[in-house]
């Protein structure tokens, strides 16, 4: 079969680039190991997306925002940074930026769903489910990628859209750092007698990182617990009244009682960046290209607009008559990208490494970087710029100016 683009992956990456190129001309495959029944109906995995301002705006334009039911939609009206014990914390409030919240929380499954839903009605995209990658062979004369079946999709460029873990981006020769925290991520949605306030916590205490990310329900949260492997299995042998009363204790009460009201789901927490993100006749998207500690919250943030660029240089192209999989289009899309993705990508590891270092250097290190923080409106100013600004960096800024 011949096709203009292979994207490996129908994760929220994939579909939304499959989606950006709708009626573009281009015929794509969307190939995918899950059946088609698991796309159209996924499971509930835990997870709750933060969406920034930008964000909300390009899944309207691709038509996903109104698919989503409002009990999926949470507010994010503030966020709040604590270390140990404090009670006062760095909070970053949208009127530092001329805004009413600085975010919407999703859940996963939810835009999952939305996506393969709007991208199943597209003519040029065919879908290939239930189907694993045997092989992928990429050069400047083409692409072939086999599947396990026998058949053999041609195309002039594969999109590797399959994970951090991703196995089309080793076949194409491409590398990536990762870093392995050694900690495991438990994901759950607690029920609470204290209301959110619509506010987000990240919370370093301990021997443990919590974040609590404020629902469409004011009493019902979700959180993040991130432990050690094994203190982590230790807590996934309790029964949910033991667990709802460990939570409790774990935000010291500060929420009143917690009772469990969603699925128990457990990651390893690895952060991964590719060393390239292109090749000939290959560009890597999502997790493949950047995966982000959920720390600050921009991983799937970073896959909307890596998706979003790779799709305009790639009609860009298009309408200049040049070849969609040249070599200078694809470098173009990673030069940008990794302008957008690498400053962030970095500062992240060493907050995560410093925030979850427990000796007492570090603590006293965090201690005086939040209150710093806090003393200093134009580093508290430029993170909310970076959630709430719709097209780029200056639009709040210039909104403030004109106030």
């Amino acid at each position: 079969m011949a096709f203009d683009i292979v994207v490996v992956g129908a994760g929220p990456a994939g579909l939304c680039f499959a989606r950006s190129l709708a009626g573009s001309g281009l015929r794509i495959a969307l190939v995918e190991r899950q059946d088609e029944a698991a796309l159209a109906a996924p499971a509930d995995d835990g997870r709750e997306i933060a969406i920034t301002h930008r964000s909300r705006q390009l899944l309207q334009s691709l038509g996903f925002w109104d698919r989503i039911d409002g009990d999926h939609i949470g507010t994010l009206r503030e966020a709040l940074v604590l270390d140990g014990r404090d009670r006062d914390g760095l909070i970053f409030s949208p009127a530092l930026a001329g805004a009413q919240q600085l975010g919407w929380l999703l859940s996963n499954h939810a835009i999952r769903r939305a996506a393969f839903d709007e991208v199943a009605t597209l003519p040029d995209v065919q879908l290939y489910a239930g189907v694993k990658v045997a092989s992928v062979r990429a050069a400047a004369d083409g692409a072939a990628v086999a599947l396990d079946g026998g058949e053999t999709l041609r195309a002039g460029l594969v999109v590797a859209a399959d994970s951090r873990f991703s196995e089309t981006r080793r076949a194409a020769g491409i590398g990536a750092s990762m870093h392995d925290f050694g900690k495991t991520m438990l994901v759950l949605r607690m029920r609470h007698e204290a209301t959110h306030a619509q506010t987000a916590w990240e919370w370093f205490g301990e021997g443990q990182t919590l974040a609590l990310l404020p629902l469409h329900d004011p009493h019902v949260s979700s959180v993040v617990l991130t432990l050690p492997p094994r203190q982590m299995q230790a807590l996934l042998a309790r029964d949910d009244a033991a667990l709802g009363a460990d939570m409790a204790q774990r935000f010291l009460h500060r929420l009143g009682a917690m009772e469990v009201a969603g699925p128990r789901c457990a990651y390893p927490l690895v952060g991964v960046y590719a060393h390239r993100f292109v090749a000939d006749r290959v560009a890597l998207l999502g997790d493949a290209a950047v995966g982000m500690h959920p720390v600050t919250a921009h991983g799937f943030n970073f896959g909307l607009l890596g998706q979003d660029a790779l799709a305009r240089g790639l009609r860009r192209a298009l309408d200049g008559s040049v070849p969609f999989w040249s070599p200078s289009v694809l470098r173009r899309y990673e030069r940008g990208h990794r302008a957008a993705t690498l400053p962030l990508y970095l500062a992240t590891q060493v907050l995560a490494g410093l925030y979850t270092d427990d000796r007492p250097p570090a603590r006293v290190l965090r201690k005086l970087a939040l209150g710093a923080g806090a003393r200093l409106p134009p580093f508290r100013r430029m993170v909310v710029d970076g959630l709430v600004a719709a097209n780029d960096g200056g639009r709040s800024r210039r909104r403030r100016a004109g106030a």
